[in-house]
């Protein structure tokens, strides 16, 4: 009788391990809908300033070839434009760790196709611009900046945006892109989500 009550007993804690470890690993199941909140990896980010009237092409950059982080990025360069003239500013960003035949390499495609998990935020010094006015939207989600286009819900993402520069002047420009899986709405500052991007230039108008 004790041989059979130690093999009963043996058998209920095997199966109750048995489901408990269903449960578990079908919890970590690599299928599982929730996204998760894994920033990218960007080693250039390029800006570039294309004057709507024509003219010169400006382009500034910021690079990490070491690919160790975001932080790491550092910029080339001062960003320098033309008094009283309206830009189309368009950001690319890529990893060039993976090769261009990869689809990691291409980051600005990624954050175009998840832009409802996007949201670049601008802030800036000494008013360089006429328009928008103001110092930003890092600071305060509400403030003025120009976005041209838009996630599927109708909100910005920010890879594309309009500047207009005012007289003589000199400044910082800083842009961030945040990623906010399931948290980007109409008012999700800077504090929200994870930090894919953050680089402050030198601008000059001049």
């Amino acid at each position: 009788m004790t041989n059979i009550h130690f093999y009963n007993s043996f058998r209920f804690f095997a199966l109750v391990f048995c489901s408990l470890s269903i449960v578990l690993f079908s919890g970590c199941d690599e299928d599982d809908p929730r996204r998760e909140n894994t920033p990218e990896l960007i080693t250039k980010a390029t800006l570039i300033f294309t004057p709507a009237a024509g003219g010169s092409v400006v382009q500034a950059t910021a690079t990490d070839p070491d690919g160790e982080g975001v932080d790491d990025l550092t910029v080339d360069g001062p960003i320098n434009l033309e008094p009283f003239t309206t830009y189309t500013l368009q950001i690319n960003l890529i990893n060039e760790l993976a090769q261009p035949t990869d689809p990691a390499y291409d980051i600005t495609g990624e954050v175009e196709e998840e832009g409802d998990e996007h949201l670049f935020l601008y802030a800036w010094t000494n008013n360089v611009f006429a328009d928008p006015s103001g110092d930003g939207n890092i600071d305060a989600r509400a403030d003025d900046v120009n976005y041209l286009d838009e996630d599927e819900g109708g909100l910005p993402i920010g890879l594309e945006t309009s500047w207009t520069t005012g007289t003589t002047a000199s400044g910082t420009f800083r842009v961030i892109l945040k990623h906010q899986p399931d948290l980007k709405s109409e008012t999700s500052a800077s504090t929200v989500g994870e930090t894919d991007l953050d680089i402050q230039f030198v601008i000059n108008i001049q």
